[in-house]
């Protein structure tokens, strides 16, 4: 039998490693409301609410996932990782350390997507190719035109990740 508080039932989360029950959590709730609302991560971004544009980028049992159209409801049980999650100051994720290095957010809107995308690509692929990346990163959209310093930040980290150094 399922716990319930009220008329929602209890929802069992994985966040960033750590366990969340959360009470009161509607059924048609998103992931992203729920993360953003009711546990604070302010890393995954509200962009269009349609799964296109990729400011809301998570990783669902580490596979990029838009967490404006997944139903919290449906993550039950399931790890998921936040950019807070993904690394943090001192000890950063090799592509947030490398996004770092090489400057490529400018407004930082689209940073979460392109940052949890590119961590989730090279987790599968680290010898991924320039055209790879590319294409991967193709459905994270960015309107200030870091799109160099994007590419030269994942190809970076892809370095760093083979055990190389690029700085």
């Amino acid at each position: 039998m399922t716990a319930s508080c009220g008329a929602e039932p209890l929802l069992h989360l994985q966040v960033n490693g750590q366990a969340h029950a959360i009470c009161g959590v509607p059924r048609q709730a998103t992931l992203l409301h729920l993360l953003r609302n009711d546990l604070g991560l302010n890393g995954p971004k509200y962009g269009c609410g349609l799964g296109q544009c990729g400011a809301c980028t998570v990783h669902v049992d580490g596979v990029a996932a838009r967490a404006c159209v997944i139903p919290a409801h449906g993550v039950a049980g399931r790890a998921i990782t936040t950019l807070e999650g993904l690394g943090a100051r001192g000890d950063w994720h090799p592509v947030q350390a490398a996004f770092e290095e090489a400057q490529a957010a400018q407004c930082g809107y689209c940073l979460n997507g392109m940052v949890m995308q590119a961590a989730a690509l090279l987790a599968r692929d680290p010898e991924a190719s320039e055209a790879r990346i590319r294409a991967e990163l193709s459905g994270n959209l960015c309107r200030c035109g870091t799109h160099i310093e994007i590419l030269d930040a994942v190809q970076r980290a892809a370095v760093r990740m083979r055990g190389g150094v690029r700085s």
